[in-house]
C-alpha cells in the first residue's frame, strides 16, 4: 500500500459484513445488535479462516464529545426471522428517532432515517456531528492485539458529502437531494462540521498508533457526480492524505461504484497511497489495467474481481484465472492488492474465495514470473470458455 513490492502479491477479499457473520453460525442480529461476537471480532476469524492478508476497517476510538448525547433502544418486534428496533437520540433540542430492521440472515436496513426535514431537524442532528475532544483507546488495543500480523489496522476518518450523509435523511437520497437544493446554505454547514470531525478523528487515529486511515466513502460519486464530490468530499480527503503522509500513516479511499475520475484526480491532486474497490461495470467503471494507466505508480490498486459473475455464480477455475489477470494488468511491479469489488455475497462459495489464496501463493511471488502467468490464463481460458 506504500507502492513498495512485497514478498508476494497480498490478497484480500472485500467480505467485511456477510461472511464473517454467516462464519459464526448466529442469527445476525447477535452481531450487528448485540456485538455477541462484534463485527470486527467475527471478521477477524474469518480472516484466519480463509487466509487471506486481512483488511481491518473497524479500528475502534471510543471518542468523547463536548455534549453527552442519551441514547435509547426500544424494541418494537421480534420475530423468527427479524428484529425491529427503534433507536432514539436526546438532544437538547429535542429527540430524533431512526428504525432499523435487523434481519436474521442479513445486515440491518433502516426503514426510518432521522431527518425528516432539514429546516426543522437541523439544530438537532449537528449534535450527532459533534467534533470528538478525547478517545479512549481500550477496544482499539484489543483489536490490535486480536488482528497481530493478520492484517492492517485502519481507522475511519469519513470524507463528507452525499454518500456519508444518505443514511440520515428519511426518503434517502431523493429526499436529501432536495434539501440539499431548498436549503444549501444548511447543507454546506453540514459539510463542514463533517470535515472538522473526520480532520479530529484522523488527527486522533494517528496519535493512536494505526497503521491507516480509510476515507472517501461508499459511493461517493455514484450518489452525487464528480462535480459534487469535488466540492464536498475533496478538500477533506486532501487534508487527511496530507496529515497521514506527514505521520507516515498509510491512507487508503474506499469508494465502491464509479471512480475511475476519482482514480485519476487523486493519484494527481492528493497525497493518497491506496484506493479500491475499483468495480467492474456494472457496478463501476473501473479495469486496473486503465485505473494502472491514470495512476501511474502513485497509488497502490486495491480490486477487482467481480463479486457476482466471478466470485458468487463463478468457479474457482474462473476466479483463477480473473485473479491471474487482475494481477498482470495492476500488480506486475508491486503497489497492488489482489481483492474483489465492493463486498462479497453471503452465499460466496467457500472454493472460491480459497482459490484467490491459492493463486497469489502459487502465482503471485515477486519477481513474478509473467511467461508461466500467461501460459495458465491460456489454459484457464479454454476450461472456462473465456
Amino acid at each position: 500500500m506504500k507502492g513498495g513490492k512485497p514478498d508476494r502479491v497480498p490478497v484480500a477479499p472485500d467480505f467485511s459484513n456477510m461472511i464473517p457473520c454467516k462464519l459464526t453460525g448466529k442469527p445476525f442480529w447477535d452481531i450487528y445488535y448485540h456485538e455477541n461476537p462484534p463485527l470486527w471480532e467475527a471478521y477477524i476469524n474469518a480472516a484466519k479462516y480463509y487466509g487471506i492478508d486481512g483488511w481491518f476497517t473497524y479500528g475502534q476510538l471510543n471518542y468523547t464529545y463536548p455534549v453527552n448525547i442519551p441514547e435509547r433502544y426500544d424494541v418494537i418486534s421480534k420475530t423468527a426471522d427479524r428484529l425491529t428496533v427503534r433507536h432514539t437520540y436526546e438532544t437538547p433540542k429535542g429527540e430524533l428517532s431512526e428504525i432499523k430492521v435487523y434481519p436474521s440472515d442479513n445486515p440491518p436496513t433502516i426503514v426510518e432515517k432521522l431527518i425528516k426535514d432539514l429546516k426543522d431537524d437541523f439544530d438537532k442532528f449537528v449534535y450527532l456531528l459533534q467534533t470528538p475532544v478525547r478517545y479512549d483507546a481500550e477496544v482499539f488495543e484489543r483489536q490490535k492485539k486480536s488482528l497481530g500480523e493478520s492484517g492492517i489496522m485502519c481507522v475511519c476518518a469519513i470524507a463528507p458529502g452525499l454518500h456519508s450523509l444518505v443514511d440520515y435523511f428519511d426518503g434517502g437520497l431523493e429526499a436529501m437531494t432536495y434539501a440539499l437544493y431548498d436549503y444549501p446554505e444548511l447543507f454546506e454547514e453540514l459539510i463542514e462540521i463533517y470535515h472538522k470531525r473526520s480532520v479530529k478523528e484522523c488527527e486522533m487515529a494517528i496519535d493512536a498508533g494505526t497503521d491507516s486511515i480509510l476515507t472517501g466513502g461508499s459511493g461517493s460519486i455514484t450518489l452525487a457526480s464528480p462535480e459534487l464530490w469535488r466540492r464536498f468530499s475533496l478538500p477533506t480527503i486532501k487534508a487527511v492524505t496530507h496529515m497521514c503522509r506527514e505521520a507516515g500513516v498509510i491512507s487508503g479511499i474506499h469508494s465502491c461504484g464509479i471512480e475511475m475520475c476519482m482514480v485519476e484526480t487523486c493519484a494527481n491532486e492528493t497525497e493518497l497511497d491506496y484506493i479500491n474497490p475499483l468495480e467492474v461495470a456494472p457496478m463501476g467503471d473501473c479495469t486496473l489495467k486503465e485505473a494502472r494507466e491514470k495512476a501511474g505508480n502513485r497509488l497502490c490498486l486495491m480490486g477487482n474481481l467481480n463479486t457476482t459473475q466471478v466470485m458468487l455464480y463463478g468457479t474457482p477455475d474462473l476466479v483463477r484465472l480473473e485473479s491471474l489477470k487482475a494481477i498482470l494488468d495492476a500488480g506486475r511491479d508491486g503497489a497492488f492488492v489482489l481483492s474483489t469489488g465492493d463486498q462479497c455475497g453471503r452465499d460466496t462459495p467457500e472454493e472460491n474465495l480459497r482459490a484467490m489464496v491459492e493463486t497469489v501463493k502459487e502465482f503471485g511471488r515477486y519477481p513474478l514470473d509473467i511467461g508461466r502467468i500467461e501460459d495458465e490464463i491460456a489454459r484457464l481460458s479454454k476450461v472456462v470458455n473465456v
